[in-house]
């Protein structure tokens, strides 16, 4: 991405509340971003309802018994993600 698009991104997402921007202490030529509470927010939000849709769907469409062996899978899973 190119520098003049960057900014433009990043201008907008200034003006929606999302971003805000810091003088860096050591470099005051540079901008640090970080995110502000509506955003944190916001993200939060769409992760809880991704899990409610996710939690909702494997009740719906998965027997108890393929349920059990998502769990199984899922602890293996861990196993692989923890070594």
């Amino acid at each position: 991405m190119r520098p003049q698009s960057m900014s433009a991104v990043v201008t907008s997402l200034q003006e929606t509340g999302l971003v805000r921007g810091a003088p860096d202490p050591s470099d005051r030529r540079q901008v640090l971003m970080s995110l502000t509470p509506k955003c944190l927010k916001w993200i939060e939000e769409g992760r809880a309802a991704r899990q409610d849709w996710l939690t909702a769907t494997i009740a719906q469409k998965l027997s108890a018994y393929e349920q059990e062996r998502l769990q199984a899978a899922l602890a293996l899973l861990a196993r692989l993600v923890d070594e």
